[in-house]
């Protein structure tokens, strides 16, 4: 019944925004009784919690599969995380911004925080590796990881339908790694 009230509940808030989605709704669309998600949740925001808890563990198992072969170059892997960000942050983009919303709470579960922290771990992870080779000037991998997910999300946010002036999403992630790549090789 969890797992199946979380799938309703993404199902819906990909419909509208979580302002709408009501754990009676769910009940009704699951055909179960309007009490039955109180065994699971204590209320709607708990609910949205454990989908945003959800979606970072998802997003986090995602980008690391990704990653996962450290005998790749490291051009390579960050082209593939940034693009495997750019492909689910689309395919999920209101549970995205169900997940981000949900973290930035003042009074944001703490597993919810940790949750976020894991799910873009392979970011500073690749950057480290990269480090490791001599293939990434030295510094914080934390910030150096950030350039490149801020340019994922700028991409995400100026194009439209997975294109920018007609040019697909998935090839201006190419063009952009790339560009950062450049700027955070060391220099000699």
């Amino acid at each position: 019944m969890r797992a199946a009230l979380l799938q309703a509940a993404e199902s819906a808030l990909a419909l509208g925004d979580s302002e709408g989605l009501s754990l009676r709704e769910l009940s009704r669309s699951l055909g179960v009784s309007y009490t039955a998600p109180r065994r699971h949740f204590a209320n709607k925001q708990a609910l949205l919690d454990a989908l945003a808890l959800e979606g970072f563990e998802r997003l986090g198992a995602t980008l690391n599969r990704a990653v996962s072969d450290r005998t790749e170059e490291f051009d390579l892997r960050m082209t593939k995380l940034a693009r495997t960000y750019v492909r689910w942050a689309m395919k999920h983009s209101a549970l995205l911004r169900l997940m981000v919303a949900a973290k930035h709470k003042s009074d944001a579960p703490p597993a919810l925080i940790e949750a976020s922290n894991r799910a873009l771990s392979a970011g500073p992870l690749t950057i480290v590796d990269g480090q490791s080779t001599g293939a990434v000037v030295q510094g914080d991998p934390l910030r150096l990881a950030l350039a490149v997910f801020a340019a994922a999300e700028g991409l995400i946010a100026i194009c439209t339908n997975g294109e920018c002036d007609g040019v697909p999403i998935d090839r201006l992630v190419v063009e952009i790694v790339q560009q950062i790549i450049v700027g955070i090789r060391p220099r000699i």
